[in-house]
């Protein structure tokens, strides 16, 4: 480090054309410089410059080793400059994990929204429904459901969707005796890869103040119901294809089954499951780039 130091006081010794600007311009005094330029010039064994009380010359040596700090001083400036630069305009790779109910129906949008007019932004996703290491595996962000448990990683709720839990327009109606006395046992489920076996929900009513009173839907906000996994579907796009087809009923984010009202129906219309948030999480410790947080707030915005 001292090194750079003194060849930067070299570098304006020579440019300013004296010691005393030169300690003005880097906010010393003269007997530093000075100093700097003696342990320069002892290091290297060489002169670098002969001076008189009015004027100083280079030496050929001297000649030489101050083109070469010059270009060493431009090399450090555009250092800091591209690293600032990174902080002005998103560009070089971002990487960015999600699980699969979210990455094509909300990160995707939201990702082209605000970086379509950054053509130096190189995106790389990965859809996952498991917890990747992100220093490990160099992810910038996970998008997760439900919060994380404690780490060295930086966690923001970003927001928050609904399960719906739905099925085909004909099974729903082929189920209306069934539905109205709460008797699902006839009902097939269709599970995503995550549930178990045995599936819980527990509804409130859509026009519910937060009373928690009751156990059925008929006078009482809040109410549960409980199903055994019929079939099972390792994708999302799968598990909404088998809702469509009618092989039974299951849950699909509120976003996606907004988007497929015209196949799809709602089992209990008037009630609703419990919200889910999402987080985001990323492991930058001091300034985040931002590209990151661009990414970040334009995933929050389409959450909202």
């Amino acid at each position: 480090m001292s090194k750079l130091k003194q060849m930067t006081v070299f570098m304006y010794v020579v440019q300013l054309g004296s010691i005393t600007k030169a300690a003005e311009k880097l906010d010393v005094s003269k007997s530093v410089v000075s100093q700097h330029l003696k342990q320069l010039e002892s290091e290297l064994a060489v002169t670098l410059l002969k001076r008189t009380t009015r004027k100083q010359i280079l030496t050929t040596a001297g000649e030489h080793f101050y083109q070469q700090c010059c270009t060493m001083h431009e090399l450090a400036e555009q250092a800091w400059q591209d690293a600032q630069q990174l902080q002005l305009t998103p560009q070089g790779l971002i990487k960015i994990t999600a699980p699969h109910a979210l990455m094509d129906h909300l990160v995707l949008p939201a990702l082209h929204e605000v970086f379509h007019a950054y053509p130096d932004v190189q995106l790389e996703l990965i859809s996952h429904d498991g917890r990747s290491d992100l220093m490990q595996e160099g992810i910038d962000i996970a998008i997760r459901v439900g919060e994380s448990k404690t780490s060295n990683l930086k966690q923001k709720r970003i927001g928050d969707f609904r399960d719906v839990l739905c099925g085909s327009v004909a099974t729903i109606n082929n189920h209306q005796a069934d539905i109205a006395a709460l008797e699902v046992d006839n009902i097939r489920y269709v599970a995503n890869h995550w549930q178990e076996k045995s599936i819980h929900h527990s509804f409130s009513c859509k026009n519910s103040r937060g009373d928690k009173s009751g156990s059925n839907r008929n006078g009482s906000p809040r109410f549960e119901l409980n199903f055994k996994t019929h079939h099972k579907a390792n994708t999302l796009p799968t598990c909404l294809s088998m809702l469509e087809q009618g092989f039974g009923v299951g849950i699909i984010p509120d976003f996606i089954f907004a988007k497929h009202k015209h196949t799809l129906a709602e089992l209990l219309p008037d009630h609703q499951l419990n919200k889910v948030n999402v987080y985001a999480l990323h492991s930058y410790q001091a300034a985040v780039p931002i590209g990151v947080t661009m990414a970040i707030k334009a995933i929050a915005k389409r959450l909202g």
